[in-house]
């Protein structure tokens, strides 16, 4: 129990050390100060339907927490498609979950970062590119387009740590809806989730 206890604080560290690199290398890419709490990542993951049978898509997995939070919601990890900008947390991700579908590349252009899975439906997605670092229009473009690659209703999920959803509703083409307020995360966490009318 000692030693299980010692080795899952050694993990969490390593991740939070994994997590502060890559804030210092890229500010811009990355939106919180520590990784998403486990809390958080599951609250998130409840989105995921197992039984639609789709993948499930995610959008900026940093260390991986809400990876695996998808994962333990039964998704197999080949139905996993999940992209990421970072180099160093691409590698890290691809040395240690094994199995997931990991893609470096540009959520903003994920027509040609998904390459061959462009054309798949997923089941729903999961996001956690820091939103409020660019631009509304293409914050808008994101999630209209990632609407168009789940079922019509079912959500994408949005992280940010505003206390307004970092994308705006969109003349009548979504609604948004807030999903929760994780204060037991660092900083407190705001989810949002973005459907078809």
């Amino acid at each position: 129990m000692k030693f299980n206890l010692k080795e899952r604080f050694e993990k969490k560290f390593d991740e939070e050390i994994r997590f502060f690199k890559g804030a210092m290398r890229g500010p811009k890419q990355v939106g919180a100060i520590v990784p998403t709490s486990g809390i958080t990542a599951r609250r998130m993951a409840s989105i995921v339907n197992p039984e639609s049978g789709l993948p499930v898509l995610e959008l900026g997995p940093g260390t991986g927490v809400i990876t695996k939070a998808i994962l333990s919601r039964g998704i197999e990890p080949e139905k996993l498609v999940s992209v990421e900008y970072s180099d160093a947390f691409y590698q890290h991700l691809k040395a240690t979950i094994p199995g997931v579908n990991f893609v470096q590349g540009n959520a903003f252009d994920i027509e040609n970062t998904l390459g061959p899975l462009a054309g798949l439906t997923f089941d729903c997605v999961i996001s956690a590119v820091p939103l409020l670092n660019f631009p509304m229009q293409d914050r808008v473009r994101l999630v209209e387009d990632m609407l168009d690659r789940v079922p019509h209703g079912r959500p994408f999920m949005q992280i940010s740590y505003g206390p307004m959803s970092p994308v705006i509703a969109n003349g009548g083409s979504y609604y948004v809806q807030h999903f929760d307020f994780v204060v037991r995360n660092i900083p407190p966490a705001q989810l949002w989730v973005y459907r078809r009318r």
